[in-house]
């Protein structure tokens, strides 16, 4: 029969391990979560707990971008692990938001997708945002705008004309979510594009994009050409 001591020892080594893989660059990303949760609970073997989260989320992004709320739905999972969670997803996306800041949003559209699955995937609402843009295309401010239900959130018009001529934005980008996974812009959605085009439109400012997240996909307004009309 194997002791309490030398269980506690096999972990500790198995733990040692994954961190030197960690840092020789060869961790696969559910061992990264693994050595995560290392973290977040060290007195247990984290393994099969870590198992259950990937194959529920699929992924560590995803799972960093979940409310807390549902984060300690998940067995296993108490406050202390959801709240490093939430925080490495939040310094996540500072560092992402830093990017846009620093560069135009086009210099690397791949950091402006992840910035925006780590705002606003896996949020059980929809949450409307604008990203704000100066004359060089870095982001100003990212502004939410709404918090909805599971399928709407609303959209003002005005405030968010006011808000840009507030902070002398000459361009937005609309974001959103759709809490049901790969499901594309409705109807609404492009109608209020349309809506949004004009009123910025009328004094100069640039509708630059619109973008949706939906599951782990981000769908581009202007990359589907569903600006081209505008």
């Amino acid at each position: 029969m194997i002791k309490d001591n030398e269980i506690q020892s096999l972990q500790q080594g198995h733990r040692i391990r994954l961190r030197q893989k960690f840092l020789d660059g060869k961790l696969t990303e559910y061992e990264m979560l693994e050595l995560l949760l290392t973290y977040a609970i060290p007195r247990r073997d984290v393994r099969t707990l870590s198992r259950q989260l990937f194959k529920k989320y699929g992924s560590i992004q995803k799972l960093l971008s979940d409310d807390f709320n549902s984060l300690i739905k998940n067995d296993g999972i108490k406050e202390n692990t959801a709240t490093l969670f939430k925080l490495i997803g939040k310094i996540t996306e500072l560092e992402y938001k830093s990017a846009l800041s620093e560069k135009p949003v086009f210099y690397n559209f791949e950091k402006l997708e992840n910035y925006c699955k780590s705002v606003v995937a896996g949020k059980a609402v929809e949450e409307f945002h604008v990203l704000y843009l100066d004359s060089q295309f870095k982001l100003i401010e990212d502004v939410l705008h709404s918090s909805g239900t599971n399928d709407w959130a609303a959209v003002y018009i005005r405030e968010i004309v006011k808000k840009a001529l507030e902070l002398n934005s000459t361009s937005v980008i609309l974001l959103h979510n759709h809490p049901t996974p790969y499901t594309s812009f409705s109807t609404q959605d492009i109608e209020i594009t349309q809506e949004l085009y004009d009123a910025l439109n009328k004094l100069n400012i640039g509708l630059y994009d619109h973008l949706l997240v939906s599951g782990d996909v981000v769908y581009s307004a202007r990359n589907m050409h569903l600006l081209d009309n505008l």
